[in-house]
């Protein structure tokens, strides 16, 4: 966890402002297994070991609207998240630009499950690494990702209708546009949505959304209120940070089937 967070450290020392009084506040969306004033202590120490001034601090949030909105009030001076989220923002208002950050960061997409359930978690893998290899994966960044307008409004994806008593309820947000997304008429679209469609159709079952809270997606697992959700993690490169950092005590994870940078908005 040392190395990982040095380079967080890294990332906040050199952003604008930081050589300033003023203390820089970065907001992101929580861990699971690390509390804000421990992330931020241990920050500092690692700071004071280098030798470095961090006038930088972090701000958890369990859910996007609510950083959202303290970032747009001033709370906040910069919000952390992933790339393709960023893209939405800056082209859906003109006062957000964002900044890559140095060195650069990269978190993983996944799908989460109880411990349980190995064999839906066996099919998912399977099916993952058969878009990985045939294209499939690449087709579908490119079309909700690298080459969508990010003003417009995804279409509709139907899921796949199998006459057969399986179901799986999957819990999306809508919390990371166009990642996880919910159209204002509140029906889940966009790039994750494409991957579930793709998924029910390889392993033959049916998919029902379940629309759920960011910051209780572990517990509607846990409760059996959805069997899937999506997840993201910092990838297990080298030992820099271990898995569990941000995964639920009871879960299994899929193989990936995205990764996307960490950036920081700001205001232009």
């Amino acid at each position: 966890m040392k190395k990982f967070l040095v380079l967080i450290c890294a990332a906040c020392l050199l952003i604008g402002g930081c050589g300033s009084d003023k203390v820089q506040r970065i907001g992101m969306i929580e861990y699971e297994n690390v509390t804000e004033e421990a992330f931020n202590k241990l920050q500092k120490k690692i700071a004071e070991e280098n030798h470095e001034n961090l006038n930088c601090e972090y701000v958890f949030f369990d859910n996007m609207i609510s950083m959202l909105a303290a970032f747009k009030s001033g709370q906040i001076d910069y919000m952390s998240t992933y790339e393709a989220v960023a893209k939405y923002f800056v082209k859906n208002n003109s006062d957000f630009e964002y900044e890559p950050l140095t060195p650069e960061l990269t978190d993983v997409f996944c799908c989460a499950m109880r411990k349980e359930d190995t064999d839906l978690k066996e099919e998912f893998d399977v099916a993952i690494l058969k878009m990985t290899r045939d294209g499939t994966l690449t087709k579908l960044v490119k079309k909700y990702i690298a080459e969508f307008y990010f003003d417009q409004t995804p279409p509709i994806i139907e899921m796949p209708e199998f006459y057969n008593d399986t179901i799986v309820k999957i819990g999306v947000t809508g919390d990371l546009p166009m990642l996880d997304y919910i159209r204002p008429d509140g029906i889940p679209a966009g790039f994750n949505t494409a991957i579930l469609a793709e998924i029910s159709r390889l392993i033959g079952k049916n998919f029902v959304i379940v629309q759920v809270d960011s910051g209780a997606r572990a517990a509607a697992l846990a409760s059996e209120e959805v069997d899937v959700v999506f997840w993201a993690v910092v990838p297990q490169i080298e030992g820099i940070l271990p898995l569990n950092v941000d995964k639920p005590d009871g879960v299994i994870l899929t193989k990936p089937y995205f990764s996307d940078k960490i950036v920081h908005v700001k205001l232009r």
